[in-house]
């Protein structure tokens, strides 16, 4: 028999993906619900939807995705009746998977067979926190994880064709955006050569976040292949929980002579204005403007990264495995 609990206030799509694991595994399904006094009480005093509520709320939808075998009981406190010998399976979130732990050294005592633990990793919101009934009801999200609010950004640089390129690609995810652009330092070198060039794009990320949703960083760098000397831009997202994503948009090689003044010191900038007369270049079309007579240009090259980075978020539930959280951030 399989066990899951919890209060299941304001049934969302986090508490969805938890029972359907626990109906998955193909055995009746005991669910302990808990009561008005004991959820009272583990939020210090703060009022939970009424217990028929809720159960009614959880027939609802087992009704709706034709489950039948289960049972909802009464949860008085942290372990109900789960020290029983007829519980083989638990199903439990990253949360609660201690209190799995401490049932099974109390079911050990008792010299019955430990519980096999299924856990259920956190069904995001848009903002890419988890979706939980305190946010629901504070209004922040709603069942589905959907912002009812504009998703905060902080962009790592105060060049319009970069914050107007993070606005364009955010807008295909999002109706509501609030975008600004920040002074953020690189930590690396004016013009950044390899890997540096990622370095610095995190860097204007973690330092541009403040208590946005998401702090985006870019940074173009040259990298060497083959004696030609690539520009390739790089984007990386940070967000509250210190989750980095990063992507590079195209990439293209310089002309001899501009490769020949950067390595002297100057910056791209300085060298397309020395060689070919072209003033505050990065701030215009960018120098892929001029090279491909504004058949595409900067605001489309940042776009492209941006994209790249933001593609672990779109499908994030197939990234678990790859997941860096920053603890600089948290």
């Amino acid at each position: 028999m399989i066990c899951v609990g919890g209060t299941f206030e304001y049934l969302h799509r986090g508490h969805k993906a938890l029972l359907e694991r626990a109906f998955s595994l193909g055995k009746p399904v005991c669910i302990g619900l808990t009561t008005d006094d004991f959820a009272i009480s583990s939020r210090n005093g703060r009022a939970v939807l009424p217990y028929e509520r809720r159960k009614k709320a959880l027939e609802s939808y087992f009704k709706e995705k034709g489950y039948a075998d289960y049972k909802i009981f009464p949860l008085n406190d942290r372990y109900g009746d789960i020290l029983s010998e007829r519980y083989t399976d638990i199903v439990v979130s990253g949360e609660t998977v201690r209190t799995a732990n401490e049932i099974n050294e109390l079911r050990s005592e008792k010299g019955l067979k430990p519980l096999k633990i299924h856990i259920v990793p956190h069904v995001l919101a848009d903002d890419f926190l988890p979706i939980s009934s305190t946010r629901i009801r504070k209004g922040e999200i709603d069942g589905e994880g959907r912002l009812l609010r504009p998703l905060k950004v902080r962009m790592g640089s105060e060049n319009p064709n970069k914050i107007a390129a993070v606005k364009e690609m955010l807008s295909m995810f999002y109706e509501r955006l609030d975008v600004k652009g920040v002074a953020a330092d690189s930590g690396v070198s004016e013009q950044p050569f390899g890997d540096e060039t990622m370095e610095g794009a995190v860097n204007r990320a973690r330092n541009a976040i403040g208590d946005a949703d998401l702090g985006i960083g870019i940074e173009a760098g040259l990298f060497e292949i083959d004696g030609k000397h690539f520009d390739v831009q790089y984007c990386a997202i940070v967000d509250k929980r210190g989750w980095i994503t990063i992507g590079h948009g195209p990439g293209f090689y310089y002309p001899k002579g501009v490769v020949e003044l950067v390595k002297g010191g100057m910056s791209i900038s300085e060298a397309m204005k020395e060689l070919f007369g072209v003033d505050d270049i990065g701030y215009k079309q960018g120098a892929i403007g001029f090279l491909t007579n504004e058949r595409y240009d900067r605001r489309e090259l940042t776009k492209s990264a941006v994209l790249m980075a933001f593609v672990p978020r779109i499908k994030h539930e197939l990234y678990r495995d790859i997941l860096f959280y920053d603890k600089n951030i948290l």
